[in-house]
């Protein structure tokens, strides 16, 4: 036994024994790192894990993600204690679309690409997209703040956005805060779509045609699987396209042997351990999240030992986003 394994046996003993103190559960998401994900009782999406989470009796939740995720875990568990290990783990996608301005995006005001109306302005906010379209109803991706979340009108995630914007009886809706998400939902409905000019730094500023061929050309047999968040052009050539979850079921299910991952590279320890058998490539090296990364062994067993950091979404907040989450579920 190496050092290193020795170190990581001696943490894993400390948590697990710890958890067991706290009453608590261990949530990771398919990004962390595979020792993470290896000390947790459910990994999995960042909606599923909160959702998992509120129905166990559990008192402590620990979440090994970044800082929406927790906040979504107090949204669904409000008399538990939810701890996010790295307060410092954020999402920059998220971050791109705020209720009162804290963050400033491109000055344009508009433009339409690929028949999307992209929102682009300097300290353009949430509030101010809702009073330039009077009555467009906001659909929320998951990847958002609380806040965000209880001014929206309902939530989506990257597998069930189309059948959210198909179910609302408007036929202009408001996407926020992914472009690439919006592309993928707006070829999908004949509604229009306006979109919030946001992407994920990781499926976004990694990717493009030029990987695929390259990935492609390296592995020939290999099907192409990808997330929604990933640029229009990268989406048009893969053989499916799918959520971290889907991803993990697609090919599990599937006869082919060899697949190319369009997403976060964490998401391949846990489909090699799913499918032994067949062979994973990760379609960019590059698709690596820091902010997905920050959480470490150290960090789980410091959140039980110190009960940090706390995520604690204030009543008149929750309360409006849990709304638009409990009309996202409704939907059949």
């Amino acid at each position: 036994m190496t050092a290193d394994k020795a170190d990581i046996n001696t943490l894993r003993n400390k948590i697990i024994e710890l958890k067991k103190e706290r009453n608590a559960i261990i949530l990771a998401h398919n990004y962390q790192r595979p020792e993470v994900q290896d000390i947790a009782d459910i990994t999995g999406d960042s909606l599923e894990l909160s959702r998992a989470a509120a129905k166990t009796n559990y008192d402590v939740i620990v979440f090994c993600g970044v800082h929406f995720m927790a906040e979504s875990a107090s949204i669904l568990s409000p008399d538990k204690t939810v701890l996010l290990p790295e307060i410092g783990a954020g999402c920059p996608m998220a971050d791109m679309v705020t209720v009162k301005g804290l963050r400033k995006t491109r000055r344009d005001l508009y433009s339409d690409v690929m028949g999307i109306t992209f929102e682009f302005a300097d300290d353009f906010t949430l509030l101010d997209m809702k009073k330039k379209y009077p009555g467009v109803p906001v659909v929320a991706y998951v990847n958002t703040s609380a806040a965000v979340k209880a001014e929206s009108d309902i939530c989506c995630t990257s597998s069930n956005v189309v059948n959210v914007v198909e179910s609302l009886k408007e036929d202009t809706i408001i996407c926020i805060p992914d472009r690439n998400l919006s592309s993928y939902a707006a070829k999908r409905t004949k509604k229009k779509i306006i979109s919030w000019d946001g992407f994920c730094n990781v499926h976004h500023a990694h990717l493009d045609v030029e990987d695929v061929k390259r990935a492609k050309a390296e592995h020939p047999d290999a099907v192409l699987v990808v997330h929604p968040e990933c640029p229009p052009e990268v989406q048009d050539m893969a053989d499916e396209i799918a959520s971290t979850s889907g991803m993990l079921r697609f090919c599990k299910e599937s006869n082919h042997k060899e697949f190319i991952i369009g997403t976060e590279e964490g998401i391949l320890h846990r489909l090699k351990k799913e499918s032994p058998n067949k062979q994973f490539y990760v379609l960019n090296k590059e698709m690596v999240c820091p902010n997905m990364k920050r959480t470490k062994l150290e960090s789980v067993l410091r959140a039980l030992e110190k009960r940090e950091h706390v995520i604690k979404v204030p009543e008149d907040i929750r309360i409006p986003a849990k709304r638009a989450l409990d009309r996202m579920l409704e939907i059949k």
